[in-house]
């Protein structure tokens, strides 16, 4: 009788200390915040467009006939252009222009070729010639393409 006791006893410990850790961090539940209806109509717009790309593999591989493919493109299309109409507010042309601007004030420009969309370019990528950039540390533009140091500062340049 007395090791149906302890055995008892012994398992009665082992479960409790298995199952402390699920009642001993019991805390409410926490309460779920309410989405505006931007970040509704952002939420929306992001599943109809993960949506048609999904058909498109579908019809791509085979998975979807022509007839599916185009109900379910027409309702997603629809649901998308809902989503992005609730969602956006009307932005200034000048608003747009100032970011359009701004953007192309950062790219590196060829003299040949104009703008560059490669960000971190040395050499532009359509006609090879080098892209002139500036000293990191003071800002004097440097228009040598083998300089490794700054003509102005001194500093080193980055490779």
């Amino acid at each position: 009788m007395l090791p149906l006791t302890i055995g008892t006893l012994l398992a009665i410990t082992a479960l409790a200390y298995v199952l402390q850790p699920l009642f001993a961090g019991l805390s409410p539940v926490p309460i779920r915040r309410l989405r505006t209806a931007r970040e509704a109509a952002g939420v929306a717009e992001q599943d109809a467009v993960v949506a048609l790309r999904e058909i498109e593999f579908d019809r791509a591989t085979g998975k979807l006939s022509d007839g599916d493919y185009a109900d379910l493109k027409s309702r997603y299309t629809a649901q998308a252009l809902q989503a992005m109409r609730a969602g956006s507010a009307p932005v200034s042309a000048d608003a747009i222009e100032a970011a359009v601007l701004e953007y192309r004030a950062r790219l590196k420009s060829c003299t040949h070729c104009g703008p560059r969309p490669e960000p971190d370019a040395v050499y532009c990528s359509n006609c090879g010639h080098y892209l002139p950039g500036e000293c990191g540390s003071c800002g004097a533009p440097v228009g040598e393409s083998g300089a490794a140091f700054c003509a102005t500062c001194g500093r080193q340049l980055a490779a």
